[in-house]
């Protein structure tokens, strides 16, 4: 799921789905607390020694897929990388322009974006539909990335096979992991993030 997403509700209001609210989780998260400091990797620490913002873009900000000196991007899977920038060159030649809205997110970010779920939705059960909790979301892990805008989701959610990747939510166009088997074949979507 992204952070800062400002596309999300076109890339499904664009695919003939009614902007359901988990564009809301993507488009209200808010700004990072001021740090107190920063890591060795230049990610910021909150007053508790807890990074509550890696991994966090800024609304309307994307990433080049080939940026991977942020740490949204460096701290992704090698493999995971490497197959979103195959699949980018191939998209460029068609004249589509693959961002990144989210790639890597610290624990404390991810917990943030759980906690601020769990508001928005009223409950824990219903913030599971949207975002998962940092034990078990695969961007904490450096396993998920999350693409816009919303043709250049389209174009990955048809061509991403190609490359190993697979759109893994029905309710999230823009998430996508390296879960294609050995043919080619992407597993059945879920539902949503509660499975």
């Amino acid at each position: 799921m992204v952070a800062g997403c400002a596309s999300c509700a076109a890339v499904l209001s664009g695919c003939g789905h009614p902007s359901p609210p988990v564009t809301l989780v993507h488009t209200t998260v808010p700004a990072p607390p001021s740090p107190s400091g920063h890591s060795d990797s230049g990610l910021s620490i909150g007053p508790a020694g807890i990074d509550t913002v890696g991994g966090w873009l800024p609304d309307g900000v994307t990433l080049s897929p080939f940026d991977s000196a942020n740490p949204a991007l460096g701290q992704l899977d090698p493999a995971l990388l490497m197959a979103v920038q195959d699949a980018a060159r191939s998209a460029q030649a068609e004249g589509i322009e693959l961002r990144v809205t989210s790639g890597w997110r610290s624990k404390g970010f991810q917990q943030r974006l759980f906690d601020d779920g769990v508001l928005k939705y009223g409950g824990v059960e219903a913030a599971a539909e949207f975002v998962k909790t940092p034990e078990s979301s695969k961007h904490v892990t450096g396993q998920a990335i999350d693409i816009g805008p919303p043709d250049a989701a389209r174009w990955l959610a048809v061509h991403g096979r190609r490359f190993g990747l697979c759109q893994v939510y029905a309710n999230e166009m823009w998430h996508f992991e390296l879960a294609a088997d050995a043919q080619g074949n992407c597993p059945p979507l879920l539902p949503n993030a509660a499975g």
